[in-house]
């Protein structure tokens, strides 16, 4: 990994996508025990996997991961705690609601 370069991998992947009262999700997993680090980014390929309230689909992709450069890397770890703050609002007041 250089201080500049990016490279990309091709990796099989298995997209899970739920859509039921107990379970609202979708997960990407790596079927070549590939980890995603910091500043990586991940582009799963094909058409968006949809599926219809009380389904569950799984589907077998395949994914690109562009791993970031070095200083990506050091630049992503040293700034996200700060970029997930701007996720949260927070609010006080002395008014008490009913």
């Amino acid at each position: 990994m250089g201080l500049f370069s990016r490279r990309r991998e091709e990796v099989p992947c298995t997209v899970e996508v739920s859509h039921r009262f107990e379970s609202l999700h979708a997960h990407v997993r790596f079927n070549n025990g590939a980890v995603v680090h910091p500043g990586d980014e991940v582009l799963v390929h094909g058409a968006p996997v949809m599926a219809s309230y009380g389904q569950v689909v799984v589907e077998d992709r395949t994914a690109t991961i562009t791993r970031a450069s070095l200083l990506e890397r050091l630049w992503t770890r040293a700034t996200g705690d700060f970029e997930f703050m701007e996720l949260c609002e927070f609010s006080f007041s002395e008014e008490v609601t009913l």
